[in-house]
């Protein structure tokens, strides 16, 4: 409260006041009425300003020009930390006097009450206008504005990335509302909206005075998993992950950090689009520049394998320095292979230098060749009818490819797999992945190829069969598949034969059927192409005709034996007579004599 001084009144009549008659000739009502006059007429609800008279940290007193003073909250002014006393406030009347006599205000309903008249000229003046931040909320922050809870999108709280929100609640900032939604009673407003037109001049400023190849200190201020943005004082620009050091970076995190401060490079610029590239490992020597002068073909290095791919792994043998080991040099074997079979990210490798280009900062590498060729005494390893152990690779329809060991391939035809079996693919005799004995049939080392064989490792049994099935031998066998030229018959000791439709026809007319078992000829057999041909319906039909003959022969006999007299008899006739008239004749000469 203000201290007020008391002064005498010169012209008081003192005899008048003894006789009870008020001064200057007037009433005790008209006294009432004229300080009545004299102080501010308020009524319960009403929205006046007041001015600040005292202040503390609970309170603030304020003067309406009414008898009493009001009392104000102080929370109700912390969007406002800087008033102070002699500062004019608009008040709500809630009460003219209280059980104690107090005049009861309230500052936040005054706000309150014309809010929304008050939000809607700060959008339409583009006014910037103070609000208190409450707290946070999903997305952005609850600002207190003229008593209305309006949002604050974390987007619009400044121009940079906000990592921590916590730091505004509390905070009494100065805003410019952006949206206003009469119908849901909402409010939207900026922060940045503040800075921006500020930081667009500064920004055309700076670019204006960039040049390439300047180098300039910047702050990291965020991360993504391509670059670093870097904020040069209004101003940012991009570190793109490639030029972020000469070696291989995974994540730029693993190279700056939030907030840290670096000197870059500015690489190029867009006036335009207003986009800066920076560069951090420009600023540092090349690599290749400091790699061993003495470093040649053929010597042996060891790195870091950091990058894989199909055709082969990049391996870091010195900060920024690689060299690319193809997936043909990573192994003796011809076998078409991936990279990630011999080796992964992260693996620590030896080498040997195949190729290197200083000037195109280029370098092959090969760890096959830390082994000896396999090739290179492949006839006193694996001479012409030696035996082995192979692994089954992959199968054609003419063969098996199988490896011996890294790098010694072989091919195991078809037509060698087996004696006896007839087989229309390899998978039906092997599957990829198995073990198979073999024998070296034949070796090309120009081409690097094993000709290999697996029947060979047991005799040939077609020179048994030969003497076994004959032709016109009968032995009984199995119909195991059906085909549209025959059937494939099992013989005994697994061997199979053929038979063609009409020689599948049972003595009854039926034809004969998957899994029959039955009684078969031989008609033919072929020992160069392991062929033996069937016939089941050749059994009844020679022994039908067998018949037919005997009895052709049985009739056959009675007649040959009438015809075999009259032959006998006939020169006895002949030479009966014959006599008789050499005879008669004689007789003649005689008795004529």
């Amino acid at each position: 409260m203000t201290e007020q001084t008391n002064t005498p009144i010169v012209d008081f009549d003192w005899e008048a006041y003894e006789k009870g008659e008020t001064a200057g000739e007037k009433s005790r009502e008209e006294l009432t009425r004229t300080y009545d006059e004299s102080l501010g007429t308020v009524k319960d609800k009403d929205v006046i300003e007041g001015t600040i008279i005292a202040l503390n940290k609970r309170e603030a007193v304020v003067n309406i020009g009414y008898k009493s003073d009001g009392i104000i909250p102080m929370s109700e002014f912390r969007y406002n930390p800087e008033i102070k006393v002699g500062d004019v406030v608009e008040v709500f009347i809630e009460n003219q006097e209280d059980k104690k006599g107090q005049l009861i205000l309230s500052h936040k309903k005054a706000r309150a009450s014309r809010s929304w008249e008050r939000i809607n000229a700060a959008l339409a003046n583009d006014e910037v206008i103070k609000g208190f931040i409450k707290c946070r909320t999903k997305g952005g922050m609850i600002v207190d504005v003229f008593g209305i809870e309006a949002f604050l999108p974390g987007s619009q709280i400044d121009v940079k990335p906000i990592r921590d929100y916590d730091i505004y609640v509390g905070k009494t900032m100065e805003f410019k509302v952006v949206k206003i939604n009469e119908e849901f009673k909402n409010v939207v407003v900026s922060h940045k909206a503040l800075i921006e037109a500020e930081l667009e001049q500064q920004k055309r400023e700076i670019i204006s005075k960039l040049e390439k190849g300047q180098v300039l200190e910047g702050t990291v201020k965020n991360i993504t998993s391509y670059g670093v943005f870097i904020d040069l004082g209004g101003v940012d620009g991009l570190i793109h992950i490639t030029d972020l050091s000469w070696g291989r970076v995974t994540k730029p995190a693993e190279v700056v950090e939030l907030d840290q401060k670096l000197n870059v490079v500015i690489l190029d610029f867009d006036d335009e689009k207003k986009r800066i590239a920076l560069g951090l490992k420009q600023l540092q020597p090349h690599p290749w520049d400091a790699l061993d002068p003495n470093l040649k073909v053929g010597d042996h290095v060891k790195g870091k394998v950091v990058v894989m791919a199909d055709y082969g792994a990049f391996l870091e043998i010195a900060p920024g320095v690689e060299g690319l080991i193809h997936v043909s040099e990573m192994s003796w074997s011809q076998h078409l292979r991936s990279a990630q079979d011999f080796m992964k990210v992260g693996d620590e490798v030896e080498a040997v230098i195949l190729t290197l280009d200083r000037e195109d900062r280029k370098m092959s590498l090969g760890i096959k060749q830390l082994k000896n060729d396999p090739w290179e005494n492949i006839e006193e390893k694996y001479p012409v009818g030696s035996r082995h152990t192979a692994r089954v690779r992959n199968f054609t329809n003419f063969g098996v490819f199988v490896e011996i060991e890294e790098g010694v391939d072989g091919l195991i035809h078809i037509s060698d797999l087996s004696w006896t079996k007839k087989i229309k693919h390899p998978s039906e005799f092997t599957q990829v992945g198995n073990d198979i004995e073999v024998e070296v049939l034949a070796i090309d080392k120009d081409n690097r190829r094993l000709s290999l064989g697996h029947k060979q490792l047991e005799e040939n049994p077609w020179d048994v069969f030969e003497t076994v099935f004959t032709i016109g031998s009968v032995h009984e066998g199995t119909i195991i598949e059906m085909l549209d030229k025959g059937a494939v018959v099992a013989l005994p000791y697994g061997v199979e034969g053929f038979a063609t439709p009409k020689h599948l026809v049972k003595e009854d007319g039926s034809q004969a059927k998957v899994d029959e078992k039955l009684n078969f000829k031989v008609i033919e057999f072929n020992k160069d192409s392991k062929r033996i041909i069937l016939s089941h319906s050749r059994i009844f039909e020679d022994e039908a005709r067998g018949e037919k003959q005997a009895e052709r022969k049985a009739k056959r006999q009675p007649r040959k034996q009438q015809e075999e007299t009259p032959m006998i008899s006939t020169p006895i006739e002949k030479t009966t007579l014959g006599d008789l008239e050499a005879l008669a004749a004689l007789r003649d000469k005689l008795s004529g004599k």
